[in-house]
């Protein structure tokens, strides 16, 4: 969604992260909530009404990291099942919309899990009902009636947790504060998926978000987090979606190609799913049609609850790999800056035969910072964050970078005679090469001689030594 930066100082070094899209809301008289239904043109095009057949992300805690979820909304009755708040602004169990699109929380939870509901009225349009010809078994209801929203993972649980973001926060907490602490928390909450629709223009993050996103790989919780719209500003993918490890996912349109204003470009990206023309519930019970990333990202976060659900014991290493190699090839190599290894397929990710995989095929947090920190990363112990230690700086000496040499300086005696003294140098060796060529021909036109070569003979030599070579010339190359 399209939010204002908010201007910080310099001594942050971290740009204020924005929400991604754009919102247009749905008029609620003129779109009835089975309408709302119909819009959901993803369910089918991802393969998620395939892999409901499987499961809907029973047993799975997800958390939204986000402006804060409205749990009183029809679509939500019984998803939202605990929450904080960050922001020090919002309500202590971050259901209170904060930040400069309170709304945004609530459209990605509806997307990520909501339940649905059935409406207090009748619908005009007749229900399919198996008739008794009918052969084919009803298939189950998914959600809690047909009307409205319906998450990615129906079944899934949701944890809040509010954080400001987008305007001056009036508390006076910061990002660099905000986002490690909710992703602690989160995790020690039990959370299996970390949702983070949320972005900066920045690749790179605070060094206070280190801990945090090591605790979480360390404690096997995978995290999603959207790469980022070209409309609000972000060409590349920004942090988090840049750290190493956190699935990134990139925006398509609705035919399934890369999303013009809705996605951004980086070799950060791990799969695409759709980011145009989306639907989510509004704080207070409406709903809204909206763009970008911040909305694809609950699809992929929903998908890897359904391969969570169904396969409990799998790492998130694992999970994170199945759907990136089940995602279908999109661009140029794979992987690439556009659509990362491909496009979303749901029901792939769940059935597909994957050769299992011991490390997070998108890279550690924690080998990053032993890496590019200069410090070694000391694993979690009773539910402490990781913490890292820095390390004895490199015994290599560093030497300085070559300096041009001033053009004052050009003019004096020692460049002269360095460039003379090449030239004479140059002169010798090609002297040297003509007397010796003259006398290596005397030597052969003697020896001829005493053979009783006849002029026949000479006259051939010469021939074939008339053609001199042309003179060389002598100075600068340009």
């Amino acid at each position: 969604m399209e939010l204002a930066p908010r201007k910080r100082t310099l001594a942050a070094a971290f740009m204020t992260l924005a929400l991604a899209g754009t919102l247009a809301l749905v008029a609620a008289p003129a779109a009835s909530a089975d309408d709302i239904r119909n819009r959901q043109y993803w369910l089918e095009q991802s393969g998620i009404e395939n892999a409901w057949e499987k499961t809907q992300g029973e047993g799975v805690k997800i958390a939204i990291i986000d402006s804060g979820i409205d749990k009183s909304h029809k679509d939500l009755a019984g998803a939202v099942v605990g929450g904080t708040d960050m922001s020090g602004a919002g309500s202590a169990d971050g259901t209170k919309g904060v930040g400069a699109e309170p709304e945004h929380g609530t459209l990605v939870a509806t997307m990520l899990a909501g339940r649905g509901h059935s409406s207090s009225t009748p619908t005009a349009k007749p229900t399919k009902t198996a008739g008794p010809s009918s052969t084919a078994p009803a298939k189950e209801t998914v959600g809690a009636g047909p009307d409205g929203v319906i998450g990615v993972a129906p079944k899934a649980e949701l944890l809040s947790v509010s954080v400001w973001l987008g305007s001056e926060n009036p508390s006076g907490k910061n990002i660099d504060d905000q986002i490690p602490a909710a992703v602690k928390w989160a995790v020690d909450q039990g959370a299996k998926v970390i949702n983070m629709s949320l972005g900066s223009t920045s690749t790179a993050w605070p060094q206070s978000w280190d801990d945090a996103f090591a605790y979480a790989e360390a404690k096997d919780v995978v995290i999603v987090a959207a790469a980022g719209n070209r409309k609000s500003g972000s060409e590349q993918v920004g942090a988090p979606a840049t750290i190493p490890g956190i699935l990134a996912v990139g925006g398509l349109d609705k035919d399934g190609t890369a999303s013009v204003d809705s996605s951004s470009q980086g070799i950060s990206i791990g799969v695409s799913a759709p980011a145009e023309d989306l639907v989510g519930g509004l704080p207070g019970g409406g709903y809204a049609q909206w763009n970008g990333t911040s909305g694809a990202a609950p699809i992929v976060s929903g998908v890897a609850a359904l391969i969570r659900s169904k396969y409990p014991d799998m790492s998130a290493a694992q999970v994170i790999n199945r759907i990136i190699s089940t995602a279908k090839p999109k661009g140029e190599g794979l992987p690439n800056a556009i659509y990362g290894y491909g496009i979303l397929d749901a029901a792939a990710a769940l059935s597909a035969d994957v050769p299992v995989v011991q490390v997070n095929p998108l890279g550690s947090i924690a080998e990053w910072i032993r890496v590019h920190r200069r410090g070694e990363v000391v694993p979690p112990t009773n539910g402490q964050p990781a913490t890292s230690v820095p390390q004895p700086k490199a015994t290599l000496s560093e030497h300085a970078a070559p300096v041009a040499i001033p053009v004052a300086e050009l003019s004096s005696a020692g460049p002269r005679a360095l460039v003379l003294g090449s030239l004479g140098l140059f002169a010798v060796i090609v002297v040297a090469g003509g007397t010796h060529l003259v006398l290596a021909r005397r030597r052969l036109l003697a020896s001829d001689g005493a053979d009783g070569a006849d002029e026949d003979s000479e006259g051939s030599w010469g021939a074939h030594t008339s053609h001199e070579a042309p003179p060389q010339r002598v100075g600068h190359k340009h």
